[in-house]
């Protein structure tokens, strides 16, 4: 490998010691070689650590950089303060890639030099096997492209590679968001400059016994809607250009649209808070009331009310 690799590939990690080999092997298959591997060890408290300094001897171009806990947001952007690449890549301590995944996105960026992201298609793997099939997402560059981006950049954190220029631009990671840090830098990024689709699968996200489906639900609707406000906030033209009606049906409408999604997987908590929420805020129509409506009961007797309505005959 150079001295002055052409990607740098970032990887946060927290107490991983099960899968953080799996992922860094993944890395290592490439078949695009030019590259650097950041692992930031973000103050686990498992044996991560020990395991990566003997992958660190075991590989070359594997640099660990140790940190107290900070979350994924600053490990990645401490990542990327390091980095010597040209491009940056992300992959998460328990997710992998396809072989060719580097070799195709970088091709992507190299044949489109006006393009600041490739992004690919992905894959689940650890669900059920109606959630596991390949995922293309769609071709943004068209006319709607920043109202498409709005409702969701639907690519995963590890299915891009970005040109670091890009991101030093962006100023990285937003360190406020909990969940949906990736959205957010999409969303700026790719809202004003050219992004080009590799219309393969070459990233595989990993579901560990179904821990992440449900459990964040709520915190992941939330600050996809609060950062869609702050970017509209932030650029009030493009804001403008929607007009009210069309700017309330791609924010308040999307996120009410998540919480029929979470009321018909049985996901109540999730249900009430956001029908309580859109209930306060107005945005509901008439058919929408019936199901809003309990939501401003305890969440013990919304519960209760919504179990006892699906287990009457007829009900719906």
């Amino acid at each position: 490998m150079s001295q002055s690799p052409h990607i740098s590939i970032i990887m946060p990690c927290y107490n991983a010691e099960k899968c953080i080999e799996t992922s860094i092997d993944s890395v290592y298959r490439q078949t695009f070689k030019d590259f650097e591997l950041i692992v930031v060890n973000d103050g686990s408290t498992d044996d991560s650590l020990a395991i990566l300094k003997k992958l660190a001897d075991r590989y070359s171009g594997l640099r660990v950089i140790d940190q107290p806990n900070k979350g994924p947001g600053p490990a990645r952007n401490h990542g990327i303060k390091d980095a010597k690449g040209r491009f940056i890549a992300f992959l998460d301590s328990d997710d992998s890639w396809h072989p060719d995944c580097l070799s195709k996105l970088h091709r992507a960026l190299q044949n489109n030099k006006d393009a600041s992201i490739a992004y690919c298609g992905w894959q689940n793997i650890g669900l059920e096997p109606n959630r596991c099939k390949p995922f293309i997402p769609p071709d943004y560059e068209k006319p709607d492209k920043i109202e498409t981006l709005l409702r969701g950049c639907r690519w995963p954190i590890h299915g891009a590679l970005t040109r670091k220029s890009a991101i030093d631009a962006a100023r990285g990671f937003d360190e406020q968001w909990t969940s949906c840090m990736d959205y957010d830098l999409w969303l700026r990024i790719a809202s004003f400059n050219k992004i080009v689709l590799v219309p393969e699968v070459l990233a595989y996200y990993h579901h560990h016994d179904g821990e992440q489906i449900t459990k964040n639900r709520l915190r992941i609707a939330l600050n996809h809607w609060r950062i869609q406000l702050k970017y509209l906030e932030s650029h009030p033209e493009i804001a403008e250009s929607f007009g009210k009606d069309k700017l309330k049906e791609i924010t308040n409408g999307e996120l009410l649209h998540k919480a029929y999604v979470s009321y018909w997987k049985g996901d109540l908590a999730t249900s009430h808070h956001l029908f309580r929420k859109l209930f306060l805020m107005g945005h509901f129509k008439t058919k929408d009331i019936k199901y809003l409506l309990p939501s401003i009961l305890p969440f013990s007797l919304y519960r209760k009310l919504i179990t006892q309505l699906r287990h009457e005959p007829h009900a719906e």
